[in-house]
């Protein structure tokens, strides 16, 4: 609400309490704000998690009926408080952010200073985009509750990691304007951190200091699950809560997947349901203003949190709660989906941990890339809500008007992703030690590897790429590389001391794979990490190359042949004297044998 605004609204109040009328004062309407559809009516047990305004443990959301979310310093003080009352709780500061704030891990644990390795563990963030905060709320009444209200008989088989806010300094840019899709808190934090980087498009490159943290947490705590908790865009649907992960035709941890599909989604979905909220599965629409022709799941890429988790062979739940149910609904269901997957852990973390080893011991072919598939992958149950339409005489469309009214139950097409390119991995990867920044990356990731103490040199498959272009535009703070194709070549390579060995044969392989392989859609080469071998640092004079290119046409028939072609192919190259001087240049001993030559070798057998 504006200022002006707000005055005259606190001038009619005063007024009319003054003159004891008792009347209601219409709160005049902020024409800035977003017109969102009504509220539909909702009541569930979970309300009665929240606290009485009386109790001394009530956290800052509660204090304000679950309509606002903590500050960062309210959420520091109310946790440092729970940790000196309850030996359950530790809070750490695990890094600093660009700006300079400490990054909060809260430990719930029975176990002291050393965490059980055999217990499972759940690692859970919220705020990666910090607009979407519910779970920082619902994870702090949460840990009240486990610490001092009754519920610590959740941590007898369970540890439990929370990083209450992990786009911290987007959290503390918090405006009322910063989600205009969402019911809610009255002022959210911003998408993208200080650096304006999307955190959960950073999993692979790792650019942002709260990723690196991030993934430092990953190798110190190898968590059995991962839970990265959103709130959507999008459609309206009946759902108040949905939650995913890799779908089943696109997993890289099949074992993992099972557990999911056979154990997980029916004791997460019985939780909720009990608790009076409406789960679904994880779902986009294939058009936001007619989610009728279909949805659509894809394969996510390994930037987003659940690609990655699959890719590395963690568990990783995407948690997406909707964005035009209330705050306070989304932050209950997201307490009761906490505590619910705690309460699966306990019973079946055994198996999951098993997965998780079967998964880490696959090799074989990757997928690396994927594409749009046309048709439908499957039918999927779908829980609508009325909408009706009308002409915008701004976008000059038809727009969508969600009438917050339940539809009928529908079946809907679902669309998807096919394999675009697939690779056999080698038995390892040799990185030189030029190529600080890849090994760091690697390092980082956790991934294995060997670092050699003097020079080597090794038989290698190496890559040329062809035609390569960078985007017109930034993508998270990167220029991205796309070439029109890979052609391989085996070569003698010597490597310098410090550069590294990466076996494919390791827990992370597949992550290994993704990473250095130049035709994955994630890799270091797509993300702009060798920008080096695009540039050409040599050339030939034309009085030189000239009498060179003469000689050359008439001594070699094929060659004569092949430029001959190229000129009646190639009408602009046939008119351009330095183009065609080219062509023969790099058909000379002179050219530069490393350009274009992406300098990362797949060792070949008999090493």
């Amino acid at each position: 609400m504006k200022t002006n605004q707000r005055f005259l609204l606190t001038l009619l109040v005063a007024a009319s309490t003054l003159a004891g009328a008792a009347m209601a004062v219409a709160p005049v309407a902020d024409p800035d704000r977003a017109p969102l559809p009504p509220v539909p009516a909702w009541h569930g047990k979970s309300e009665k998690l929240a606290v009485k305004p009386s109790d001394p443990w009530i956290t800052p959301a509660e204090k304000s009926s679950l309509t606002a979310t903590a500050t960062y310093a309210e959420t520091a003080a109310y946790l440092d408080r729970l940790a000196a009352a309850s030996p359950l709780i530790r809070v750490e500061r695990f890094a600093k952010t660009p700006q300079g704030r400490d990054m909060l891990l809260v430990v719930a644990s029975k176990d002291g200073a050393t965490l059980d390795p055999a217990k499972p563990l759940l690692l859970v963030q919220a705020g990666i985009h910090s607009g979407e905060i519910d779970g920082k709320d619902a994870g702090m009444m949460l840990l009240r509750d486990i610490a001092l209200r009754g519920k610590d008989g959740l941590l007898d088989r369970v540890n439990f990691v929370l990083v209450p806010i992990f786009n911290l300094d987007g959290h503390e840019r918090s405006s009322a304007y910063n989600r205009p899709n969402q019911r809610g808190p009255v002022s959210q934090g911003w998408r993208t951190t200080a650096q304006n980087i999307n955190l959960n498009r950073d999993y692979m490159k790792a650019d942002a200091p709260e990723m690196q943290a991030m993934l430092g947490l990953f190798n110190r705590f190898d968590p059995t699950l991962y839970m990265d908790l959103h709130v959507s865009d999008g459609l309206d649907f009946q759902y108040d809560i949905t939650f995913g992960w890799q779908e089943p035709q696109y997993t890289k941890s099949p074992a993992i997947n099972r557990w999911f599909e056979g154990v997980y989604r029916s004791q997460a979905n019985a939780g909720l349901k009990g608790a009076g909220h409406v789960p679904g599965p994880l779902i986009l629409a294939a058009d936001d203003r007619h989610p009728e022709k279909g949805l659509m799941l894809p394969a996510f890429p390994s930037r987003f949190s659940h690609g990655y988790g699959d890719l590395r062979h963690m568990p990783a739940v995407l948690v997406e709660n909707h964005s035009l149910k209330p705050f306070g609904r989304r932050v209950l269901g997201t307490y009761v989906l906490l505590e619910q997957t705690l309460k699966t852990l306990a019973s079946d973390g055994a198996k999951l941990k098993a997965a998780i080893a079967a998964d880490r011991k696959a090799t074989g072919p990757e997928v690396v890339a994927w594409k749009s598939k046309a048709d439908p992958v499957r039918s999927i149950d779908f829980l609508p809500m009325q909408a009706d339409y009308y002409t915008s005489p701004a976008s000059g469309a038809e727009e969508v008007r969600w009438l917050a009214k339940p539809a009928p139950a529908a079946v809907v097409p679902l669309y998807g992703s096919q394999p675009d390119v697939t690779v056999t991995p080698p038995a390892a990867y040799w990185v030189s030690a030029v190529d600080r920044e890849v090994i760091d990356r690697l390092r980082r990731h956790g991934v294995q590897m060997e670092v050699i103490d003097a020079p080597r040199t090794v038989d290698v498959d190496m890559i040329r790429v062809a035609d390569p272009k960078l985007d017109a535009t930034p993508t998270e703070g990167r220029v991205m590389v796309h070439a029109a194709g890979f052609a391989h070549e085996r070569r003698q390579e010597t490597y310098p001391a410090g550069s590294v060995r990466v076996p494919t044969d390791q827990p992370l392989g597949a992550l290994a794979t993704m990473l250095l392989e130049p035709q994955g859609e994630d890799s270091l080469f797509t993300w702009g990490f060798f920008p080096a071998l695009l540039q050409r640092t040599e050339y030939i004079e034309g009085y030189v190359i000239a009498p060179m290119a003469d000689a050359m046409f008439e001594r070699d028939p094929a060659l004569k042949a092949a430029f001959e072609k190229k000129l009646a192919e190639d009408p602009a190259f046939a008119a351009d004297p330095q183009a065609r001087l080219a062509w023969f240049y790099a058909r000379t001993r002179y050219y530069d044998a490393r350009y274009l030559l992406y300098p990362v070798g797949r060792e070949l057998a008999g090493r």
